[in-house]
């Protein structure tokens, strides 16, 4: 079984900040990484509902076969104690990221499974990508500061690494898009990503966005309808690809977003402290 693939201290922090007890960092070992896939586990599959198999429900684990080339990022409580009440520092937020060149040399990109991302990648053949993935906090740790933490390593990483693009699915809890034709139409109508970046789900997969005209979507409440991490990423400047994909294992429907840095609000990557961009497209 493949567990991950810990990041050796020198290749990039591996603390990429703190905030009061909260650090983000690289795991830098195979138990650092064992404990985030126990954190993504009670996340997907106790508190979510997603379908675990025999080995997941007996490990209570979610461990996936592209956690060995990835990169672990996690957030650590260090005031954390346990039932003792004895300090015992805990990973409470936690996000896989998969850079091209560790994708090409192992079992590709994740995202791969649901969209057909080959055009795009064929597109920027000079441009390096980094695939987020497997995101998740605690439920007492839902908050800006973890969230602000999540997105600082996110930022340092890809600067470490020059990452030109962003990209990776996510979620709207449920299967039935129709639950979801407000933002679902919001997305394609409002955000959707240029031809140069745009990207379409398999077409086994594909399931139409475009449930409500455009003038009929109410923008502001469907906004207001998105998960945050998907409000956090649009606020970004992100962008999302042609349909949706019903996930039934997880039981969610997924939307592509892509985020090529040269494209995202100045702002932003400041505010993270990532790397000073050019506003205009490469």
């Amino acid at each position: 079984m493949e567990e991950g693939r810990a990041t050796e201290p020198a290749e990039l922090g591996p603390s990429l900040g703190k905030f009061g007890p909260l650090e983000v960092k690289l795991a830098t070992t195979k138990k650092e990484i064992r404990k985030a896939q126990r954190l993504r586990y009670k996340v997907f599959y106790e508190e979510g509902g997603a379908k675990a198999d025999r080995t997941a429900a007996l490990i209570r684990r979610d461990v996936c076969p592209f956690d060995g080339a990835c990169d672990h990022l996690l957030v650590i409580d260090h005031a954390a104690v346990n039932r003792f009440g004895k300090p015992k520092p805990k990973v409470v937020g936690t996000y896989r990221l998969l850079r091209q060149d560790r994708a090409e040399a192992h079992h590709g990109f994740y995202a791969a499974q649901e969209y057909d991302i080959a055009p795009m990648l064929a597109r920027h053949s000079g441009k390096c990508f980094l695939e987020l993935g497997r995101s998740c906090v605690l439920a007492p740790y839902r908050s800006k500061r973890t969230l602000e933490l999540l997105w600082r390593g996110i930022w340092a990483y890809a600067k470490h690494y020059k990452v030109d693009a962003l990209f990776g699915c996510a979620s709207l809890e449920g299967t039935n898009p129709l639950t979801h034709a407000a933002s679902l139409s919001f997305l394609a109508h409002f955000a959707n990503a240029s031809s140069e970046w745009r990207v379409r789900a398999l077409a086994t997969r594909h399931v139409p966005m475009q449930i409500i005209n455009r003038e009929s979507v109410d923008k502001r409440r469907a906004l207001a309808a998105l998960p945050p991490l998907i409000k956090g990423y649009l606020r970004c400047g992100a962008k999302v690809g042609d349909g949706a994909v019903i996930d039934s294992q997880f039981g969610t429907t997924d939307v592509f977003i892509i985020m090529p840095v040269a494209e995202l609000d100045i702002r932003y990557i400041e505010h993270f402290g990532g790397p000073p961009v050019d506003k205009q497209v490469a």
